[in-house]
């Protein structure tokens, strides 16, 4: 049986304090902060690679760094004993650990050098370490190459849109004009609570503003009876829009979903689903303006707004000419984000089993 040992996070990593950023010129070095890149500069504290650890605020944004990177005083960065660990193997070791759990600070969460050098950590022999790292880099590349792709594409869908509806809408060939209202129907979401899972069924997830800001489904998310008109049910590729606190228009891939109020499922049957979306996205920086000036407790827009929304309707041989090339730019993104919800659950499965130990190399490859 292979054996693992035990060690103090001190003895696999020295921590260093980052410094102030301020006096640093701009260039194309990442400066960290506890909530991730802050700023772009001219100078680094470290070529990497090197594991970056909150010292205040969000505890929990632990960093793997494999480039010359600058890190600003709320933030420790790392020389990592490389001899005895595989550095991204101790980057996911160490997404295992609540480190908010481990806070010693009062109004500002904290950690402190002594703590973290004390925390335990169990380790495989390196060639595993190697291994492991290699399995769970692989998915996380997979992931970031999708994501690569998403936004490649939504630029290329998001120029062409500008191109021809609000930078030169001349080359439409003549338009008439309407409103989101005309373009689609926005369907506001239940309030859920009152529909929960019944005489014992699993049920669905409820899609809130929370779920849709972050494109996912997690262990806190609510659920709802299943039998819900599927009126209000969500489903990969469909457009959601939130008009109230935080107004965001995206397209779901996060799985099928009950629709929370505050939320529109944006939907058409004679307008293609780009056209709805773009024109959404569009209006969406005027509706946060509307948005922020009526804000009370929670800022939102009336059904109103739609119908004072301007959209320019192309005529149908102009608009099935950009369907061919807008279409098939969504359907890849929904494509590519539904891969990497699959991808990103296969890695949170398998990194708790394998860094435990609980799933060995050999189960992966059997």
């Amino acid at each position: 049986m292979e054996e693992w040992k035990q060690y103090k996070l001190g003895e696999l990593l020295t921590l260093k304090y980052g410094k102030d950023h301020k006096f640093l010129k701009e260039g194309d070095i990442p400066v960290y902060g506890s909530g991730g890149i802050m700023r772009y500069a001219n100078n680094s504290l470290s070529i990497g690679p090197s594991i970056l650890i909150p010292r205040k605020g969000s505890l929990n944004n632990i960093i793997f760094v494999n480039k010359a990177f600058w890190t600003v005083d709320t933030m420790f960065w790392s020389i990592i004993n490389d001899i005895i660990v595989n550095p991204q193997y101790l980057y996911y070791y160490l997404k295992q650990i609540d480190f908010p759990s481990l806070n010693v600070g009062s109004a500002v969460p904290s950690l402190t050098v002594s703590v973290i050098e004390n925390i335990d950590v169990t380790l495989p022999n390196l060639q595993t370490q190697n291994k492991i790292a290699e399995i769970l880099l692989s998915l996380e590349s997979k992931i970031e190459l999708n994501r690569r792709l998403n936004d490649n594409l939504e630029q290329q869908a998001q120029a062409l849109f500008n191109h021809y509806f609000i930078d030169t809408p001349d080359l439409l060939g003549g338009f008439s004009v309407g409103s989101l209202a005309d373009a689609a129907n926005y369907v506001n979401g239940l309030a859920m609570q009152k529909y929960r899972p019944i005489n014992g069924e699993k049920g669905i997830p409820v899609l809130k503003i929370k779920e849709l800001g972050q494109g996912r489904i997690d262990s806190s998310s609510d659920f709802c009876s299943n039998e819900i008109n599927s009126y209000y049910k969500v489903y990969d590729g469909d457009v959601i829009f939130s008009w109230s606190g935080t107004l965001m228009v995206k397209i779901w891939c996060g799985g099928e979903c009950g629709l929370n109020q505050h939320l529109f499922k944006v939907s058409s049957k004679t307008t293609p689903k780009w056209f709805y979306y773009f024109w959404t996205k569009h209006h969406l920086d005027n509706f946060i303006r509307i948005a922020k000036d009526k804000a009370v407790t929670m800022g939102h827009i009336k059904r109103g707004e739609l119908e004072k929304a301007e959209v320019l309707f192309p005529n149908s041989c102009v608009m099935k000419k950009l369907d061919t090339l807008m279409t098939p730019c969504l359907d890849q993104i929904t494509e590519k984000e539904c891969e990497i919800r699959k991808l990103s659950l296969l890695r949170d499965t398998l990194l708790p089993k394998l860094i435990s130990g609980e799933l060995k190399i050999n189960d992966i490859n059997n």
